[in-house]
Parts: structure tokens; C-alpha cells; sequence
């Protein structure tokens, strides 16, 4: 009898993924063999070398743990599962430096050719979207990921919901990144903004988020609060919007299913429609709403002081979802999209400058009483500060929709200044602040290693950012006048070279702020390491846990 009762069976996810990455590495291996080109190949032997590793790590797994899988719940108090969210918080550090890094190369590119290097997988053609990429889904996501996991968590005073599948979730989507760069490096993409991955890469994104989806309602379904904090309203959004987006802009058909060449099922300006329904809705829904449920939860938390207006923060949710998913044609004017759809874009994105600085009153109104903190705590400032950046390139954006503005602005150095305002500005400090908070928590330390390091850190970026966003805001509105200058005869006065001679000076500004950023970031991830490895332990109080905490 006592034997039946400790005897140990593999738990219905073990058995299933067991069973599932068994098929698909001989799967793979069978692709390898039969790839009509060798990224095919090189992808296929890597997906079964991963695999083959999974299957072992779950049965070693399997064979270590006791009878009975974790608890839900260790004497009355949630056993919250917090190494799926320690593995992507440490990963995103990572993926943010080489992107990062990637982006200070491919600027240097553009001011010294010369560093192109005359080789295929170093040029800027193949380094750019490697730098897109990196720093908005391989270090923005994991972030995303990690920061979604811990909130839901401790905001249902759950354990996140599945055994295996947070770890499927963190694992698969950076297996993902690991096949969408490598091949960019080697040439092999399908030419989409923001959505550069063949195929078989899309696929795979596919199941791992439908299982992020899951593994995040079935933890809000078995919440032992009865209210749903709105930070878990924004990651719904962006979980589900992403899921239709993704499903919509990349139905495509694979030249053979043993090679990486694949065709799109839109074509033409059908194609363009839904590229920046897509295009513009990821920035929408991954690069706003997402970030916007970490400012609904790190800002108070570490003000120590309740969200500004709840019911304000319940008007933006609503009325952001609804405006932004219709403003992407606005990346489309005077093109051979109907005029009507060009000016629907554009009205969209006008009527966003409300939910948007609505948004930003209340995350900057939150600190009312607690305004001297910005004197003495540096991940607070960083906190508010991305929320400053935030309503500028909010402001930014629907300006910049408008036809008269767009018709100076389009193809031109301002685009990119716009982009990286939000990009470095709010993305990146909000970002930077939830690791500089999440990383003492999961590892209980009392504090951080330094925050001497987190003011460096601080000002370092945000003379970067400045230098960066302010070169490609002159540089920009310059090229847009160069190009529409005529003489009197109707001529162009100048030559496209001459405006590329032009841009010279910015382009080596740019650099020189994306140098900056990138120092900012190895500064963030010495402080970070220094913290788990020499960090004061915190010590754990018998206090239950508040139902706001």
C-alpha cells in the first residue's frame, strides 16, 4: 500500500512533449536530410538537436523530481513558479546587449560603408532586421514574457498555470529567435517588416503562442481574486492581438516543404494592407500595450503609492484597444491604397492622441505625493521617464499621420528618429526599470548592488537617446526639404547623392548616441549580475499576502 502511494507516473505534459519532440526531431532529422538548401538543413539539424536535448531534459527531470509535481500552494500561501520568469529575465539582458549592439554596427554602416566588410552575413541588408528583431521580439518579449508571468502571478495569488508549459512558452519563443537570426544572417527571409521569419519559423511562433495564451488565461481562470488587475487587461490585449496579427499577415505557401523558400498568399497592394495592419499594430499591441501593463504595475509598486485613477486606467484600456488597430494605413499614404483607407488610418491615428496621453497622465499622476522619491531612487526615474517618452512619441505619431506632415516625413531619417524615441525612450527605460525591479524579487535580495549604477545607467542612456533622436529629427526634415526642392525651371535642385553627402555628420551623431545606450545597457547587466551574485539576501516575512500585492 505504501508502495502504490509513492509510486511515480509521468504527468500528462511530461508524457505529451516527451512524445511530441521525439516525432519532431526525427522529423527533422528526415528534413535535414532531404533539404533543398542548406539554411533548410542547418535549421532542420538544429530543431532536432533541440529537440533530442528537450526530450532528455524532461526525462531527467522526470526522474529527479519526487512522486508528486509541485504544490499550488506551500502552508496556505501561493508556491508561485519563478524560474520560467528568472530564465527570460536573464535572457532578455542578453538579446537586448546583441541587438543593441547590432544596432550601434549597422549605424557605424551608414556612416562608413567600409564596415559593410564586402561580406554576405555582415552587410546591412542582412544585419538590419538581425537588429529589429533583437531588440523588439528577442529582449522586448522576453521582458514581456517574464514581467507577464510574475504580474498575473502575484496580482490571482496563483501559481502560474501548467507544469511544463511556462517553460514550453520561455523556451520555444527564444528557440524561435535563435531560427528567425540565424536566418537573416543567411539570407533567408520573407521581405515583411517585423515579420521577416520563413514559414517554418512562423509555425513554430504559432503553438508556442497559443500555449503562452493558455498558460495566461487558465491563470486568470483559477485567480483566488476575485478582480482582475488591469496590467492583466494590457498583456491580454497584447497576447491575443499579436496571436490575430501574426495568423493574418503570414498565411504563406512553401515552395517545397523541405526547403526554406516560401510565397505570401496576399499579393499586391492587398499584401501592403495587411503587412501595416500588421506593421503598426505590433508596435500597437507588443510595443504599447504590453509595456503599458509593466508601467500599471511597476510604477506603483515601486512609488509604493496606488494607480493615480483606476477608472481612468479603465477608459484608456478600452479606448486604446479599440482606435489603434484601425490607424496602420496611415504607413501607406500616397500609395495605390484607396484614398479612403489611407484617410480612416489617419483619423484613427489622430483620435489616439486621447487614450494615449490619458494613459500617460496616469501613470505620470500615480507619484502625487511621492515626488521627492525621483530625487533619491533612479529606477523610479527611469520608470517615469519612459512614461514621458511615451506621450512624446504619442504625440509624434498621429502628427506625423497627418497627409501634409507625412508628405515631408515619409522615407525620411525623421521616421527612424520617431521610432527610436519610442523605441529607446519608453520601451527601453520601462523596460530597464521592471529588470532593475524584478531581478532583487526573484532572487531575494533586499536591493540592488548599486544604485550609484542605475543614475550612471540612467543619464548615460538618455544622453544617447537625445543625441540619437535629435540627429535623425534634423537629418530627416533636411532630406524630406532636399528632396521636394526644384529650381525655377522645375527641376530638382538636388541630387539623391547629395542628400545621402548630407546626412554624413548626423549618421556619425546617431552612432555616437547608440554607443551610449549600449554602454547604459552593459552597465545595467554588471549591476544585475553583481546583485544575484553578491546581493543581500532577503529575508522572508510569515506575513500573508495583501490582496492588492
Amino acid at each position: 500500500m505504501s508502495q502504490a502511494s509513492n509510486s511515480k507516473f509521468m504527468s500528462i505534459g511530461e508524457s505529451g512533449l516527451t512524445v511530441l519532440f521525439a516525432a519532431t526531431a526525427f522529423l527533422c532529422m528526415i528534413g535535414a536530410a532531404k533539404a533543398v538548401d542548406a539554411t533548410f538543413a542547418f535549421h532542420a539539424s538544429l530543431t532536432a538537436a533541440a529537440s533530442l536535448a528537450a526530450v532528455f531534459a524532461i526525462l531527467n527531470r522526470y526522474f529527479d523530481r519526487s512522486s508528486v509535481l509541485p504544490a499550488q500552494e506551500i502552508n496556505g500561501r501561493p508556491n508561485y513558479n519563478m524560474g520560467p520568469i528568472k530564465f527570460a529575465a536573464a535572457i532578455s539582458v542578453f538579446w537586448g546587449i546583441a541587438g543593441f549592439a547590432v544596432g550601434l554596427l549597422i549605424a557605424s554602416q551608414l556612416a562608413w560603408p567600409a564596415l559593410n566588410f564586402d561580406l554576405p552575413w555582415t552587410s546591412f541588408g542582412r544585419l538590419r532586421p538581425l537588429h529589429t528583431s533583437a531588440v523588439i521580439f528577442a529582449f522586448g518579449g522576453n521582458v514581456l514574457i517574464a514581467t507577464s508571468f510574475y504580474v498575473v502571478q502575484k496580482t490571482c495569488r496563483v501559481r502560474l498555470a501548467g507544469d511544463l508549459a511556462p517553460w514550453f512558452v520561455v523556451l520555444g519563443y527564444n528557440f524561435f529567435i535563435v531560427i528567425a537570426g540565424t536566418g537573416y544572417l543567411l539570407g533567408v527571409t520573407q521581405s515583411k517588416e517585423y515579420a521577416e521569419p520563413e514559414w517554418y519559423a512562423d509555425l513554430w511562433l504559432t503553438i508556442v503562442w497559443v500555449t503562452y495564451l493558455l498558460v495566461f488565461l487558465m491563470t486568470l481562470v483559477k485567480r483566488k481574486e476575485p478582480h482582475i488587475f488591469v496590467a492583466n487587461w494590457f498583456y491580454l490585449a497584447f497576447i491575443v492581438t499579436i496571436a490575430v496579427l501574426h495568423l493574418g499577415n503570414n498565411p504563406a505557401l512553401p515552395v517545397s516543404v523541405f526547403g526554406s523558400k516560401s510565397y505570401i498568399a496576399w499579393g499586391g497592394v492587398q499584401d501592403a494592407m495587411f503587412q501595416w495592419w500588421y506593421g503598426h499594430n505590433a508596435v500597437g499591441f507588443f510595443l504599447t500595450a504590453g509595456f503599458l501593463a509593466i508601467m500599471y504595475y511597476f510604477i506603483p509598486k515601486r512609488a509604493e503609492r496606488p494607480i493615480y485613477s483606476y477608472r481612468l486606467s479603465i477608459i484608456h484600456f478600452w479606448s486604446l484597444i479599440f482606435l489603434y488597430i484601425w490607424a496602420g494605413p496611415h504607413h501607406l499614404h500616397y500609395t495605390a491604397l484607396p484614398d479612403w483607407a489611407q484617410t480612416l488610418g489617419m483619423t484613427f491615428s489622430i483620435m489616439l492622441w486621447m487614450p494615449s496621453w490619458g494613459g500617460m497622465i496616469n501613470g505620470l499622476m500615480t507619484l502625487s505625493g511621492a515626488w521627492d522619491k525621483l530625487r533619491t531612487d533612479p529606477v523610479l526615474r527611469m520608470l517615469v521617464v519612459s512614461v514621458a517618452f511615451y506621450g512624446m512619441s504619442t504625440f509624434e505619431g498621429p502628427m506625423m499621420s497627418i497627409k501634409v506632415v507625412n508628405s515631408l516625413s515619409h522615407y525620411t531619417d525623421w521616421t527612424i528618429g520617431h521610432v527610436h524615441s519610442g523605441a529607446l525612450g519608453w520601451v527601453g527605460f520601462v523596460s530597464f526599470g521592471a529588470l532593475y525591479c524584478l531581478v532583487p524579487w526573484l532572487w531575494d535580495r533586499k536591493r540592488l548592488y548599486s544604485l550609484k549604477l542605475v543614475n550612471w545607467h540612467f543619464w548615460i542612456s538618455t544622453i544617447g537617446i537625445v543625441l540619437y533622436i535629435s540627429a535623425m529629427w534634423v537629418s530627416g526634415i533636411l532630406q524630406g526639404l532636399m528632396w521636394r526642392a526644384y529650381t525655377s525651371l522645375g527641376f530638382l535642385e538636388y541630387s539623391f547623392i547629395e542628400s545621402v553627402e548630407a546626412m554624413h555628420p548626423f549618421y556619425i551623431i546617431r552612432a555616437a548616441g547608440g554607443a551610449l545606450f549600449l554602454i547604459g545597457a552593459l552597465i545595467m547587466a554588471y549591476n544585475l549580475w553583481m546583485t544575484v551574485r553578491v546581493g543581500e539576501a532577503e529575508v522572508k516575512s510569515p506575513v500573508a499576502l495583501q490582496p492588492a500585492e
